[in-house]
């Protein structure tokens, strides 16, 4: 029977990966936090609670129906903050988060993959403000009829992703991704939610008792010159274009279909790609993530 000592040697190497893991997070949310002018004292609180409701869904799921008093108790010995600080924390009401794309978002993807609404060269094409099919108004009603086509349209063109030509009443994409510039609102919701889901994503392939959940892979390269960059920036991007595409006719015919079938539609899924680059050598300035 190995020693106490021999187990700790056994666990060591994984606790090492976890810190190293747990350093390869927090040091770009730091560098975000301190650029955005959070202090400690606001992230220690939030971490506080992410720990004590982690800890909660985790005895909850192993020792359902715990009382209180006895999960208080084991909330504390799990995460070692102190019991009174844990039954303060366990009666902050936790902010619900909403995954649902706005509603700009999706006149901007139906605008991005729908063929009515594109040219022949298959990019988004040059709408006329008003009227019948294909027009912005169409567009933006085809997505909500709660929301004035204008209100949309004017969104859009603040966000910096439209604009329009009032000599032809014409509207035309300004650029082929959200990213809306100048709403740093916005880019922090998307930052959450995209970022969010692809470490949720991690974490249960990483706890996962049997195969991983869900698919999260990536190619990893060095020794590449910064004039190479823009290659692979457009070899990233060309896919990014034919996943949107297809991926968004699918997910609305699955829908469709769901709905018609009469079944539970309770699930959400997000399907995402990325690149980042940076200099190898710490000395030299970083290149642009893509």
């Amino acid at each position: 029977m190995p020693s106490s000592t021999e187990s700790a040697d056994i666990h060591r190497p994984e606790a090492e990966a976890l810190q190293a893991a747990l350093d390869n997070l927090l040091q770009p949310l730091a560098q975000l936090l301190v650029a955005r002018g959070m202090s400690f004292a606001a992230v220690e609180e939030s971490l506080k609670q992410a720990y004590v409701v982690a800890a909660r869904n985790a005895i909850e799921k192993a020792h359902p129906g715990t009382q209180e008093h006895r999960r208080v108790s084991r909330i504390s010995t799990i995460t070692g903050i102190n019991r009174r600080e844990v039954t303060r924390l366990t009666q902050l009401a936790t902010p619900e988060v909403s995954h649902r794309p706005s509603q700009v978002t999706e006149v901007f993807t139906r605008w991005m993959t729908d063929s009515l609404y594109q040219g022949a060269d298959g990019h988004p094409a040059r709408l006329k403000r008003q009227g019948e099919a294909p027009s912005f108004e169409s567009l933006a009603q085809s997505v909500t009829r709660d929301v004035h086509p204008r209100s949309l349209l004017d969104e859009l063109c603040r966000l910096g992703l439209a604009r329009l030509d009032e000599r032809c009443d014409e509207v035309q994409l300004a650029q082929e991704a959200f990213v809306p510039k100048g709403d740093m609102a916005g880019m922090l919701s998307f930052l959450g939610e995209n970022t969010g889901d692809h470490l949720r994503a991690a974490v249960s392939n990483v706890l996962a008792a049997q195969s991983p959940p869900h698919f999260e892979q990536a190619v990893f390269a060095d020794e590449l010159s910064v004039e190479s960059l823009p290659i692979v920036k457009a070899l990233v991007q060309a896919h990014w274009q034919r996943l949107l595409a297809e991926s968004v006719s699918l997910l609305e015919k699955l829908i469709e279909e769901d709905r018609q079938a009469g079944r539970p539609q309770n699930q959400r899924v997000r399907i995402g790609l990325f690149s980042y680059a940076e200099a190898t050598d710490s000395s030299i300035p970083l290149t642009d993530a893509t």
